[in-house]
């Protein structure tokens, strides 16, 4: 079995360590994290050290994952990674009581939770993050570290721009665009396109405030 590093040590790398235990695919070798005690243990694995334990230990371990729930930051550690150990390989976490329909697609780094649904032809970009029981139907197009949190879900032929989130319970009906950095909040029905860099929340959804790159939404 392949031996993995997860990058993360707070409440959503314990989902995404159940993922990967579940899947069985992986064996977690340790975990990095700049703000844990090197030799501490975290879900009963190791803090190993942060991202510059990769460039002293390149024949130990050359793939993993980032377990960090805000994008941004997700895309932070990914770049620092990369420029460690350049040749880093990330891995795709999907749990076993997801369900991953023919023609789907689902990129590096990308974590899938218990209860989702990928549906027909849909492609789900780079280190996406696809929480418990969120959906995205049919030939709907994610791109790259965009977050999707619990009961969020999509009808078929939808485009998320990268780095997008849809809140908790957030529902998009078919054929909408959603532009990058966008955050759609909780409980929210998406009935029209949603510009990049947006805030839109309510029902139907509107246009609250402009966005700034990287403000954090958790």
């Amino acid at each position: 079995m392949e031996k993995i590093i997860l990058y993360g040590a707070g409440g959503h790398a314990k989902v995404v360590i159940d993922t990967i235990e579940k899947a069985g695919l992986y064996q977690i070798a340790g975990i990095l994290d700049g703000y844990k005690p090197v030799g501490s243990t975290f879900y009963g694995y190791e803090i190993l050290g942060d991202e510059s334990w990769l460039a002293a230990n390149l024949s130990t371990v050359s793939s993993g994952i980032v377990a960090i729930g805000d994008n941004w930051t997700r895309a932070a550690i990914v770049a620092k990674i990369k420029e460690a150990h350049p040749h880093f390989t990330f891995i795709s976490a999907v749990h076993p009581a997801a369900s991953i329909a023919k023609g789907a697609q689902i990129g590096n780094g990308t974590i899938v939770m218990a209860g989702c649904v990928i549906n027909s032809d849909t492609q789900i970009g780079e280190h996406c993050v696809m929480y418990t029981q969120s959906s995205a139907d049919h030939d709907s197009r994610l791109g790259s570290f965009v977050t999707f949190a619990p009961k969020a879900c999509t009808g078929g032929n939808v485009s998320i721009g990268d780095y997008s989130v849809l809140s908790l319970g957030a529902n998009v009906i078919h054929g909408i665009t959603i532009g990058e950095h966008t955050v759609i909040g909780a409980g929210s029905t998406v009935l029209t396109d949603i510009p990049a860099y947006t805030i839109a929340y309510g029902t139907p959804a509107r246009a609250v405030r402009i966005r700034e790159q990287g403000e954090r939404y958790l």
